[in-house]
C-alpha cells in the first residue's frame, strides 16, 4: 500500500493549478498564439476579416438612428450575413490607431472571441438591445414661442399632480424596469463574488509560479558560507535565556530577518517568567582534615577574556547541605536498590552519579536521590561517555549544564502552568511544586569527580564491574560505594553549597516572522527553533539558529519575487527553551485554542548538525511527505551521488515518537498540532557520547573540526527544512497521511503490550511474563484498542479516495478548479491539519478539569505523552502507562477503552461529511 500511495503522491508533485485567467481563456494556453506588436493573425486573415477596416461612415450607421426610431438598435442575431459581419467588424480596431487602454500606447489588434463565448456576448447584446430606453434628446429640443396661451382651468391639485409626474415620454415600461433591475443585480453579483475572492483562483493574485521551479531554487541555493558566518556569530558570547547576551542575540536576529526575510509581520514578543542564575556556588570535603578539598567547578577559559557562563543547574533547588559521601553509579532505581540491598546508608548522604547511563533524565536522578534519603546531589561528566569511533575525547575540564526541572510533569513556568506567563498572570508558589526538585544539586566536572572517587577508595561495598567508568589509569581500578561507619574516621564529609539567584518574572523574548498565506491566510505552519544556549552552543541550538537564519533569508528571496505561500508561515527563535521548554510553551499557553482551530504543523530544529546521521521523530502524519523530501537531497556522504533516502534505508532508521526534549512538546501534546523534529546526529546515543553537549567546549572550533567541517550537513538540513516548509505551505492538498497512521498505532501498541508485560512481571517479582498472563491474573486487555485502529485504517482508505478523485478531475484533465471542488478540497485540508487534533483528551478527569493525564494536566494527547518514571524517553498511550505503572489494573482497562473511543471518533470524524465532487454520482467517500 505505502508504494502505492508514494506514486499517487508523485503525480501531482510538481503540478502547478491553473490561474484563474487559463482556466477562463477559450482554449489551453499552449494553444493560443502569442502575438508581438504588428503581428498579423493568421486565422483572423484566412476569414478576411483584415481586408476589411470600419470607417467612421460604417461606424456611425450602426449605431445612429432616424429621427423617431430608437437610439440604440443591434440586428438581430438571426439576421442577414451582411449584418452579421457588421458586428463581428466591430470587435475590430484600427491597427493603425493606438490603444489607449494601455498604459504606454501601442499598435495593436484584437481577436475576435468565438464559440460559446461569443454566443454568450451576442446573446447579451441582444439583451441590451432589448431595453427601450427614453430618447434623451428631447431634452434638448427648443421650447415652443407660441404666445397664443389658453387660460389653465386645472385646479390647483391637478397642476401639482401633473408637475410631480414623469412625462410619457421620459416614461420607462415594466418589461424594460425589470430588464435593467435584473442587470444591475448582476453586475453587483459579479463584483460581490470577485471582492469576497469566491471564484476558485481568484485568490492567485500573484504571479504563477510552478512549484517544481520554487523547489530547485530552493536546493540550489542554499549558502553555506551564510549558515558558517550566522554560526561564528552565534557562538561568539554566552547568551542563557533571559540575559543580556540573549537579549542582544534576539534584537540582531531581528534586525537580519527584517533585512532579508521579507516578511508581512515581524515582533518580538515577550513573557515574564521564572529562571534562577548561579549565586554561591561551592562543593568541599570538609572532614577528615587530612581529605579537606575544595572543588574547582568552573570549566577553563575556552577563549582568552571572553565572559563564560558559570557551571549550574537551571530549576535546581538553593540550598546548603552537608553529608557523608556515595557514589550510586547512574542514579538510576536499579542503583539506588543495589546499594539498600547491600546495606549502605543513603539517609543524609550526598551521592555522586555520572549523566546519562540507564537514567538519562538528569531531573529523575534528583528525584530518586532524594527518594532514598540523600541531601544533595552531585553530577559529573564522564569521560568514557563517548563513542568508541569519535575523533573528540572530553577534556577533562568539561561540565554539562542543563534544567533540572520535571519536564514530563509539568511544561513551561512552573509558576504558571495551563495559562501564559505574563506580567499580570497569577502565580503559583514554589512550595509544594512537583516542577522543581527537593533537594540541592550541581554539576561537576571529572577533574572534580574523579578526586572524590579517590577519597572513598576502600570505603564501603566494592561496586559492579559495570559501574567503574573513567579514565583507564586516571583513577582506582576498583571503585567503592563510600563507608558510613561511625567508626571510620576516614570517611570524607562533603559540603554543597548552592544560593542562586531567582526572579519570578525575568523577562524572555520570542522572536515571530510572518509570512501571509494567500489562501488560507488563517491556517499556519509554524517553524521553530530556541535561541538561548547553556554556553556558547555551536551544537544546540547554534547550529539550528544559523540554518534557520539562511531558510529565512530563502524564502525572504521568494518573497522578494513575488511569490507568496498558499498557508500562513510563520518563523519562531524561542527563548527559555533550555530551561523547561518555556517560551514555545508560554506561547501555546497563550494561543491554544488559535492553534486547535488554525495549526496545521510545527517544524522543530534544535541541535541541528553534531554528525552525519539523519534522524527525525514526530507524527506519523509526517512520514509520507518527509520520505519524499529525503528522496530530493542528496547525501553528502556518497559524493552526492545518492539520496538521503537511500541512507535511510540502508540503515533502516525508523520514524519514531517523541521524546519530551524539544520545543514541539507543547505543540503536540498541548495544542495537539502535528509536529516533527529532525537534525543530523552522530549516533543514536545521548548527545553528550558525541559532543561537549551544554558546555563551553561546545563552540564554533569544534564544528569546523569534527562536527561538520565543510558545512555540508547544514546545508543538506536546510534544504530538508525549506523543501518540508514547502509540502506544508504550497501543496494544494496537505500531504498528510492518515494511513500510516493507523499503521504506526498498531506498532505502538504491540510496543505498549510488551511494556505492559515487562512492569507486571517487576510489580510481582517474576523473571517474565506474557500478555496472557496478564490478562489471566487482571483481565487488561488492549483488543479495544486494537479494535478501534483497525476501524481507523480502513477509514483512512475511504478518506483518501478523495485524493485520486482531485488528481483525476483537476490536474488529470488540466483545468481549472471549479468552486465546488475548492470547497471540498479545503474541507479535505482542515480534516488532515485537526486529526491529531481530535486525538487530544479533553474530557475532565481526576484533577485536570479541562482534561489531561491525572497529576500532568497539560499532557492531554491521547497517544504520545512522556513516560512519568523517565521524561525523556517516549511512552506511547501515556494514560494506560500511567495507571499499570500504578499497579491499578482497573483504570489502566478504564483508559485502554477511553483511547480506544477517541481513536473511532477521529475515524468517523473523516467520514462525517458526505459531498458529491463536482456533481458526479462517486462521492468523496462511499457508505
Amino acid at each position: 500500500m505505502a508504494g502505492v500511495d508514494d506514486d499517487k503522491y508523485v503525480r501531482y508533485a510538481n503540478i502547478p493549478i491553473p490561474s484563474y485567467d487559463e482556466a477562463t481563456s477559450s482554449r489551453p494556453t499552449s494553444s493560443q498564439d502569442l502575438r508581438g506588436n504588428g503581428e498579423i493573425n493568421n486565422e483572423a486573415e484566412r476569414q478576411g476579416l483584415l481586408d476589411r477596416q470600419p470607417t467612421v461612415e460604417s461606424a456611425r450607421n450602426s449605431t445612429d438612428s432616424e429621427e423617431g426610431e430608437e437610439d440604440l438598435r443591434l440586428p438581430e442575431v438571426n439576421g442577414e450575413d451582411a449584418a452579421r459581419r457588421q458586428v463581428e467588424e466591430l470587435d475590430y480596431l484600427d491597427p493603425s490607431a493606438p490603444d489607449r487602454s494601455r498604459r504606454s500606447p501601442r499598435l495593436y489588434h484584437r481577436a475576435r472571441l468565438r464559440g460559446k463565448w461569443s454566443q454568450g456576448l451576442s446573446s447579451f447584446g441582444v439583451t441590451l438591445s432589448s431595453l427601450r430606453l427614453p430618447s434623451f434628446r428631447s431634452l434638448y429640443r427648443p421650447v415652443g414661442s407660441d404666445t397664443s396661451r389658453q387660460p389653465d382651468t386645472r385646479t390647483w391639485l391637478t397642476r401639482t399632480a401633473q408637475r410631480v409626474t414623469i412625462p410619457e415620454r421620459y416614461r420607462l415600461s415594466a418589461p424594460t424596469a425589470a430588464r435593467l433591475c435584473g442587470l444591475f443585480t448582476l453586475v453587483a453579483l459579479v463584483y460581490f463574488l470577485f471582492a469576497m475572492d469566491i471564484f476558485p483562483g481568484g485568490h492567485r493574485r500573484r504571479r504563477p509560479f510552478d512549484p517544481e521551479a520554487v523547489r530547485a531554487f530552493v536546493l540550489e541555493n542554499i549558502n553555506t558560507d551564510s549558515i558558517r558566518e550566522s554560526l561564528a556569530h552565534i557562538t561568539s558570547f554566552d547568551h542563557v535565556a533571559g540575559t543580556e547576551g540573549d537579549l542582544y542575540l534576539a534584537k540582531w536576529m531581528e534586525e537580519k530577518w527584517a533585512e532579508e526575510g521579507g516578511f508581512d509581520r515581524l515582533e518580538m514578543a515577550p513573557y515574564s517568567v521564572y529562571l534562577n542564575y548561579p549565586g554561591e556556588r561551592s562543593v568541599q570535603i570538609v572532614q577528615p582534615e587530612g581529605k579537606r578539598w575544595t572543588a574547582v567547578l568552573e570549566e577553563d577559559e575556552v577563549y582568552s577574556g571572553r565572559q563564560q557562563t558559570k557551571a549550574w543547574h537551571g530549576y535546581s533547588r538553593s540550598g546548603e547541605v552537608e553529608g557523608h559521601l556515595v557514589y550510586a553509579n547512574s542514579g538510576s532505581r536499579e542503583d539506588f536498590l543495589w546499594l539498600h540491598e547491600h546495606g549502605v546508608e543513603t539517609n543524609g548522604s550526598v551521592v555522586l552519579v555520572k549523566y546519562g547511563g540507564d537514567q538519562s533524565d538528569p531531573s529523575f536522578k534528583i528525584r530518586l536521590a532524594a527518594k532514598a534519603g540523600c541531601v544533595g546531589v552531585l553530577m559529573y561528566s564522564d569521560p568514557s561517555d563517548v563513542a568508541r569511533d569519535s575523533e573528540w575525547q572530553p577534556p577533562d575540564d568539561m561540565v554539562e549544564r542543563g534544567s533540572v526541572g520535571m519536564t514530563s510533569v509539568v511544561l513551561g513556568d512552573p509558576l504558571t502552568p495551563g495559562f501564559a506567563s505574563t506580567v499580570d498572570s497569577n502565580r503559583l508558589s514554589m512550595d509544594d511544586n512537583p516542577a522543581f526538585p527537593l533537594i540541592p544539586s550541581l554539576p561537576l566536572s571529572w577533574r572534580d569527580a574523579r578526586v572524590l572517587i579517590q577519597s572513598i577508595e576502600g570505603r564501603g561495598q566494592k561496586v559492579p564491574k559495570t559501574w567503574v567508568h573513567g579514565k583507564q589509569g586516571d583513577s582506582p581500578s576498583e571503585w567503592y560505594t563510600g563507608s558510613t561507619a561511625s567508626s571510620d574516621a576516614e570517611s570524607p564529609i562533603v559540603h554543597v553549597k548552592n544560593l542562586n539567584d531567582a526572579n519570578a518574572q525575568q523577562p524572555i523574548w520570542n522572536l515571530h516572522g510572518l509570512i501571509a498565506g494567500i489562501e488560507s491566510p488563517d491556517k499556519k505552519i509554524l517553524i521553530g527553533n530556541h535561541r538561548d544556549a547553556w554556553c556558547f552552543g555551536a551544537v544546540d541550538p547554534g547550529s539550528g539558529s544559523a540554518v534557520m537564519m539562511e531558510v529565512v533569508r530563502i524564502f525572504g528571496e521568494l518573497k522578494k519575487v513575488g511569490w507568496q505561500p498558499l498557508r500562513t508561515v510563520e518563523f519562531v527563535s524561542w527563548d527559555a527553551s533550555a530551561y523547561n521548554l518555556v517560551g514555545s510553551t508560554e506561547y501555546v499557553e497563550d494561543y491554544t485554542d488559535l492553534l486547535r482551530d488554525n495549526g496545521v504543523g510545527y517544524l522543530n530544529v534544535g541541535g541541528g548538525v553534531s554528525g552525519p546521521l539523519f534522524q527525525a521523530a514526530g507524527s506519523p502524519m509526517w512520514q509520507r511527505a518527509l520520505l519524499h523530501v529525503l528522496s530530493r537531497v542528496a547525501d553528502p556522504a556518497s559524493n552526492f551521488t545518492a539520496s538521503l533516502k537511500q541512507k535511510w534505508d540502508e540503515h533502516s532508521t525508523q520514524f519514531d515518537g517523541f521524546r519530551a526534549s524539544g520545543d514541539y512538546v507543547p505543540f503536540q501534546h498541548i495544542a495537539g498540532t502535528s509536529s516533527i523534529d529532525f537534525s543530523f546526529t552522530k549516533g543514536v546515543g545521548q548527545p553528550h557520547e558525541y559532543y561537549p553537549s551544554h558546555s563551553c567546549h561546545e563552540t564554533l572550533e569544534w564544528m569546523t573540526t569534527y562536527g561538520d567541517p565543510d558545512f555540508a550537513y547544514h546545508k543538506a538540513l536546510a534544504q530538508i527544512w525549506a523543501l518540508l516548509i514547502l509540502e506544508l505551505a504550497d501543496r494544494p492538498l496537505l500531504p498528510f497521511d492518515v494511513t500510516r497512521y493507523a499503521e504506526k498505532l498498531h506498532i505502538y501498541i504491540g510496543q505498549l503490550e510488551r511494556d505492559v508485560a515487562g512492569t507486571y512481571a517487576q510489580l510481582n517479582s517474576l523473571a517474565h511474563a506474557s500478555a496472557g498472563d496478564v490478562f489471566r491474573a487482571t483481565n487488561f486487555t488492549l483488543q479495544p484498542l486494537r479494535d478501534a485502529v483497525r476501524q481507523l485504517g480502513a477509514s483512512a482508505v475511504a478518506f483518501h479516495r478523495f485524493e485520486d478523485i482531485w488528481v483525476a478531475n483537476v490536474l488529470g484533465r488540466n483545468r481549472a478548479e471549479v468552486l465546488q471542488f475548492s470547497l471540498t478540497r479545503l474541507e479535505y485540508n482542515e480534516l488532515l491539519a485537526s486529526f491529531d487534533t481530535s486525538l487530544l483528551d479533553l474530557e475532565p478527569s481526576e484533577g485536570c478539569p479541562s482534561g489531561g493525564l491525572p497529576g500532568r494536566c497539560q499532557y492531554k494527547h491521547i497517544v504520545f505523552g512522556p513516560q512519568r518514571e523517565s521524561g525523556y524517553d517516549v511512552g506511547y498511550f501515556p494514560y494506560v502507562r500511567d495507571a499499570v505503572e500504578a499497579g491499578d489494573w482497573e483504570a489502566a482497562q478504564e483508559w485502554v477503552v477511553r483511547a480506544g473511543e477517541k481513536v473511532t471518533e477521529a475515524g468517523n470524524r473523516l467520514l462525517s461529511s458526505r459531498k458529491e465532487v463536482m456533481g458526479s454520482e462517486q462521492e468523496w467517500w462511499p457508505p
